[in-house]
């Protein structure tokens, strides 16, 4: 019998999600809160045990198992599976992450950074299918990028690029934790579009509250959202200029804002970017949701290291 089942994790800053998947398709599915960890080698053991108990719910041997893909929220050396750190989770500089699983699974662990997993479920399975050329965003505390060119993943010459959330807006502006400044991720992030709503509204107030707004017609929520869909779409009018790709497809909390986002920086990207590269370009929300990351380690470790 041929390996038909991958273990699939996203690791993130807040959540770690697990899937257990047949082919393309999750069957089994776990998230556990990042924070039940209190150091990395608990997290790492915690990882590997949770990863068993999947397989054993569905009596899937390990024989059967192809091997384990983690998407991961910060810079990845993919080829060695080393991260370099984590802007959001302490205590992950320079962790050999694929050698480390490895030896606590029996498996193959392929490792990448998760927007660059989450660009590649899209382009494969999701919003962006059958298109050759993607750039893919992922918009929440952070903004995290992919770019697939010709069919492959791109990244770049020491294997960290896609970072779009970090291409700086301004001349001048605030800074980044990246130690940038001006950078997009400094004016579409969510806790920046928060902190612009509670000063226009005077009290705390959620995404969902400010989408909901907005979608009823309060003009002061309608202009936080197009405030951040003007920013969103002056970068990604460059990166349509430069790259010239088939689709870009966004996705995450912010995105979740649907077209209070997506007409402006349709709008924008029509003004703004140049005409050939303009009418070619799709803006697509993202199809895959929460699980984009697992669907994209699973097929990082059916693709193999490209």
């Amino acid at each position: 019998m041929d390996k038909r089942y991958i273990l699939g994790v996203d690791l993130g800053a807040t959540n770690i999600k697990l899937g257990l998947l047949d082919r393309n398709r999750i069957i089994l599915k776990q998230i556990l809160p990042t924070k039940d960890f209190s150091s990395r080698e608990e997290l790492l053991s915690g990882l590997s045990q949770n990863l068993s108990r999947l397989l054993a719910k569905r009596k899937v041997s390990k024989k059967d198992v192809l091997g384990v893909g983690i998407g991961a929220p910060g810079p990845i050396n993919s080829r060695k599976g080393i991260v370099h750190y984590f802007p959001n989770i302490k205590g992950w500089r320079n962790v050999p992450l694929k050698q480390i699983m490895q030896k606590k699974t029996g498996f193959p662990v392929f490792v990448d950074n998760d927007a660059n997993l989450m660009c590649l479920a899209e382009a494969r399975i999701g919003a962006a299918r059958g298109r050759q050329n993607v750039v893919a965003l992922t918009l929440g505390t952070g903004v995290g990028g992919g770019i697939v060119i010709e069919g492959k993943l791109y990244r770049g010459a020491n294997l960290v690029a896609g970072e779009i959330g970090h291409i700086p807006l301004n001349e001048t502006g605030p800074k980044c934790n990246c130690g940038g400044i001006a950078c997009l991720e400094r004016y579409i992030g969510n806790r920046y579009i928060l902190k612009k709503a509670i000063t226009v509204f005077g009290k705390d107030i959620s995404l969902e509250k400010l989408t909901l707004l907005a979608r009823q017609g309060n003009a002061q929520a309608k202009a936080v959202w197009q405030a951040a869909a003007m920013h969103l779409g002056i970068c990604l009018s460059g990166i349509v200029n430069f790259l010239n790709p088939d689709a870009i497809v966004i996705g995450g909390g912010v995105a979740n804002a649907g077209r209070l986002i997506l007409d402006t920086v349709r709008k924008v990207i029509k003004t703004r970017a140049m005409s050939p590269q303009a009418k070619t370009v799709k803006i697509l929300k993202a199809k895959l949701g929460n699980d984009a990351g697992i669907l994209g380690a699973a097929l990082l470790v059916k693709e193999g290291y490209v």
